[in-house]
């Protein structure tokens, strides 16, 4: 699994002009599966998505995680984060999950983040989605479970 997180003041994802997802202060979570997403993935990235300290505590300084805060997270599932634009002009998105496959394991991963975490939004696979959102910061950090040491 593969994601971008984008600590945000606010962010929104519309589908047809209606909102399915919504939070104020928190994290934005683009994601990508690939087929080697399991059980143990879902709590790596959990894991490193509530307890990222990029939220400042009383001195400014970078201590504090959307769990310490109490804070939102809108899941987005977004494909285009395993591009590989390496060679040619074209982007690559062979190291992702194929559609159907990619599907489940976005959907198996959104269950177990509601399980362990209340204030989870997200966007909805395969829509076309329009995603707003007010980076804070900036702050953004790129997320590769396969990248494991």
């Amino acid at each position: 699994m593969r994601a971008v997180l984008q600590r945000v003041t606010k962010a929104k994802v519309d589908i047809d002009g209606k909102t399915v997802g919504k939070i104020d202060k928190g994290i934005v979570v683009l994601a990508a599966v690939n087929d080697t997403d399991n059980i143990d993935t879902f709590k790596y990235m959990f894991d490193k998505i509530v307890n990222l300290r990029i939220f400042e505590d009383d001195e400014d300084k970078l201590n504090l995680s959307i769990k310490d805060l109490d804070l939102g997270v809108l899941i987005v599932p977004n494909f285009t984060v395993y591009a590989d634009a390496r060679k040619g002009r074209r982007p690559s998105f062979v190291g992702g999950a194929k559609p159907d496959d990619a599907e489940k394991i976005f959907n198996d991963f959104i269950s177990y983040f509601k399980e362990n975490y209340e204030k989870v939004e997200t966007g909805i696979f395969r829509a076309d989605m329009q995603v707003e959102l007010v980076n804070d910061g900036p702050i953004t950090i790129l997320l590769d479970s396969d990248k494991i040491i």
